[in-house]
């Protein structure tokens, strides 16, 4: 028996975007979204450029206090799955019929360099 699969919703945050319409804008009129560094402070780096996602704000998403327990890339997957979710208009309550496939680079590193950083002090 094979098994159908039917994407319903889409949400993305990335350096091109932070929502499905502009990211695919951006895409089609082939921009890139490598730029400058802006998150930390790269001078003492051969490197100072990157593909950060700008523009995107945690707290108004899940408050302050939530906001500071979770890793940037936590943050953005779950942003970007309340996307999809609205955009495909599912209701929560169906959630064993739901996937998710998530892209990240290198999920979490913010939180393992924060923590080596307190061990080493």
């Amino acid at each position: 028996m094979k098994r159908r699969v039917v994407i319903t919703g889409l949400g993305t945050y990335n350096p091109l975007g932070n929502d499905v319409e502009s990211t695919w804008q951006r895409v089609a009129a082939g921009e890139s979204g490598i730029g400058p560094i802006t998150l930390f402070d790269a001078t003492d780096y051969k490197t100072h450029f990157a593909g950060e996602v700008k523009g995107f704000e945690p707290v108004a998403h899940f408050g302050r206090k939530e906001a500071r327990r979770m890793d940037r890339s936590t943050q953005l997957a779950l942003a970007a799955a309340g996307q999809a979710l609205a955009d495909a208009g599912l209701p929560i309550g169906e959630s064993e019929r739901v996937g998710v496939i998530l892209g990240t680079g290198i999920g979490g590193l913010g939180t393992i360099v924060e923590n080596v950083q307190i061990l080493n002090q």
